[in-house]
């Protein structure tokens, strides 16, 4: 019988699987120090962004069920 795959925890918190098999992420420099960041940068950073290619293929073994 074959072992069950673990999936990483902290990979599995930070990102998420789209219905077309992209990896979705939030940005960097968004949670803390926002006072010197411009209403407009702090806006942008709210939204979510996409893995690149090359980072998702590191990311995706790691999350072997999702």
């Amino acid at each position: 019988m074959k072992k069950k795959l673990k999936t990483h925890r902290g990979a599995a918190k930070r990102f998420r699987k789209t219905a077309t098999g992209k990896l979705k992420r939030s940005h960097a420099y968004a949670k803390h120090i926002a006072t010197k960041k411009t209403r407009h940068r702090k806006r942008r950073l709210r939204k979510s962004a996409l893995v690149s290619k090359a980072d998702a293929s590191f990311i995706l073994p790691l999350l072997p069920y999702s």
